[in-house]
């Protein structure tokens, strides 16, 4: 197989989304044995994601990825023969982009996972730029006619071998907390934007008929939340990327915002609830539409969804204990673990990208 050498880069817009998800790429590349680069603008929140990086650093490598500063780009010279890599049309550095050109380079513009069913016929697609460098629109998604989603090869089998194991000791070991749910209790990870309909989730969480813990990761929870009832609110650190699956796994039900994270609570195989990122018109509650009609959960979990994301306190307490009662609840359980295992059929993004890369360059 050719050795390829990619830059990435990466401008920091969806708090810790954008740096999550380039970051996952490039260490995927990387451990598929490319070179790569990562530029990023904003290395502060990516050291958040990943501790042993220096913010302030002018250069290092870490998983076998060189990462460097945005500013830094626009001195650098593009990988000749290799892939440069817009991640979300964050448009290239001026001079970077006009050095490309003669350099026998692929450039990939990396676009947001959408499940809307327009993005398969545009995966893929060529994009002719004035300066003659080939480029190509490349689609995360859900289906075989899409780049897929990110997935390291070993992810599902570790996930089970936790999951085998006693949740506590997990749960201690992980967050440093003194004590452990009770083996009956629901444990539920919240990692919200703040508009979310907090009060309503309170407040249906704590008349549940059993009790609940609720895991806020990141310091002090938000104000609208309290314990309550059968309800505990527990705060816990914010983990680094690299163990952030271990916390989805320890979970009974994760509601989890932005891509990065909806990507991991697919692949934990449990029930989840996911706060799309907001835009203008509301246009992201058409990509939350065709995002449910892909997954296929039961009715009761499905307009919990969309009550979480209009946001409406008063229709998440009304559909929340829906949701969880049976046999909605054991119906939403089933169709996660399943799904998982449909996507887990398919080519990871990493993967598909290289493999995509590599068919352009015999072809040119």
């Amino acid at each position: 197989m050719r050795l390829l050498s990619f830059d990435l880069f990466c401008r920091v817009v969806d708090n810790y989304g954008d740096a999550g998800v380039c970051w996952r790429l490039a260490r995927r590349l990387a451990a598929l044995g490319q070179s790569v680069r990562l530029w990023i603008d904003r290395p502060e929140v990516l050291a958040r994601l990943l501790p042993a990086l220096d913010a302030r650093a002018d250069e290092q490598v870490l998983d076998g990825v060189r990462i460097g500063p945005w500013s830094h780009a626009e001195h650098a010279a593009p990988p000749r023969g290799g892939v440069v890599v817009e991640a979300f049309a964050c448009a290239l550095p001026p001079a970077y982009e006009a050095a490309m050109a003669g350099r026998d380079c692929l450039w990939i513009n990396l676009e947001y996972l959408s499940a809307e069913s327009w993005v398969e016929g545009c995966h893929g697609l060529p994009s002719p730029q004035a300066n003659g460098v080939p480029k190509f629109f490349f689609f995360p998604g859900f289906t075989p006619a899409t780049g897929g989603l990110l997935r390291e090869p070993d992810l599902l089998a570790r996930r089970d071998a936790e999951q085998a194991r006693d949740r506590g000791p997990r749960l201690r070991a992980l967050t440093g907390l003194a004590a452990a749910p009770p083996a009956d209790a629901l444990c539920v990870l919240l990692f919200c934007y703040p508009d979310a309909p907090l009060a309503g989730l309170g407040a249906a969480l704590a008349d549940l008929d059993r009790p609940v813990w609720l895991l806020v990761p990141g310091g002090a929870p938000p104000a609208a939340l309290r314990d309550q009832g059968g309800l505990r609110v527990v705060p816990v650190p914010f983990v680094p990327q690299s163990r952030f699956d271990e916390l989805l796994w320890c979970c009974d039900l994760n509601f989890v915002r932005g891509e990065d994270s909806l990507v991991r609570a697919t692949w934990a195989g449990v029930p989840l609830v996911w706060q799309i990122y907001r835009q203008a018109q509301d246009a992201h509650l058409d990509k939350l539409e065709a995002w449910l009609a892909r997954a296929r959960w039961p009715a009761p979990a499905a307009a919990l969804i969309r009550a979480w994301n209009r946001p409406d306190d008063r229709a998440v307490t009304e559909t929340l204990p829906a949701a969880l009662r049976e046999p909605a609840w054991t119906r939403w359980r089933a169709r996660s673990r399943a799904w998982c295992a449909e996507l887990a059929g398919q080519p990871d993004l990493g993967q598909d990208l290289l493999d995509f890369c590599l068919r352009r360059h015999q072809t040119r």
